[in-house]
């Protein structure tokens, strides 16, 4: 799903199907049915595949592909100064720009990274109620290293049943921030050393605020799967991340990149 973050705050969302855009903000309290075709199509070749690998790609081009690598998922891995990386070209346009380490509170306060054009997409795909910049650094490799020492501190993975339940609470990620970073003034000196000291600048940003279309949270999680339910349908009572839900349980969107299939409304 596609989705947009008003200046109010209000998260708004755009299923794509085909060359078409569905609204499901006006969604949100009616019946929602979406059927999958049994076809799904690499999003990078585009030919067909019986199984989507890394959300959306072929097994050749997952094998292939930089950005499906490991390093994308564990950014302290980047082996790119190796001379290893699958496609230097998109690593050089993708992983040496500036990144950002942030704390959000999704199932509870995490710390994560994301490209400076990501923000506020990845807050959202993250179901993030709260999120806060606390270091802008030049690099992905950088972010990644900086993640992983905050990491010994705070999680770094989302709860999405206890995230999709609605059951955080607003916290002060402000005064966390302040209580994190002296935790890690010593790798950060060190990284200082590696990479320059103008390599990692600490930051004093404002709380991003985020509110998602949701008129009731699921008090059971149970989730759809399109390779084994082909027909999902019920009335959708909101949507939060990159889930949709319904009355009759939920599904993660994203999962299921490069699957075609159709909705009805009503």
């Amino acid at each position: 799903m596609t989705a947009t973050l008003s200046k109010q705050g209000n998260v708004s969302y755009q299923l794509p199907i085909g060359e078409e855009l569905l609204p499901l903000n006006d969604v949100i309290g009616k019946q929602l049915t979406i059927t999958f075709h049994q076809h799904i199509s690499c999003q990078h070749c585009g030919r067909k595949t019986k199984k989507s690998y890394s959300q959306g790609f072929c097994f050749p081009c997952m094998q292939k592909l930089a950005q499906c690598d490991m390093c994308i998922m564990k950014p302290e891995t980047c082996h790119f100064h190796l001379g290893t990386c699958r496609e230097p070209e998109w690593g050089e346009q993708h992983c040496f720009i500036p990144h950002y380490v942030y704390l959000a509170n999704t199932s509870g306060i995490k710390v994560g990274i994301t490209r400076e054009t990501q923000i506020p997409t990845r807050w959202i795909d993250q179901g993030a109620t709260q999120a806060l910049p606390i270091f802008k650094v030049s690099s992905r490799l950088q972010s990644g290293l900086v993640e992983v020492a905050l990491a010994q501190h705070i999680a770094d993975k989302t709860n999405w049943r206890a995230m999709l339940k609605g059951d955080t609470v607003e916290v002060d990620l402000q005064q966390k921030a302040t209580e994190l970073k002296p935790l890690i003034a010593e790798k950060l000196a060190e990284l200082a050393l590696t990479y320059g000291e103008d390599a990692i600048e600490s930051l004093n940003e404002s709380v991003v605020d985020l509110s998602f279309p949701i008129i009731q949270y699921p008090t059971k999680v149970s989730s759809f799967n399109f390779d084994k339910t082909p027909e999902v349908s019920g009335i959708l009572q909101g949507i939060k991340g990159q889930y949709l839900i319904f009355d009759t349980g939920v599904i993660n969107i994203r999962k299921f990149t490069s699957y075609h299939v159709d909705a009805k409304v009503g």
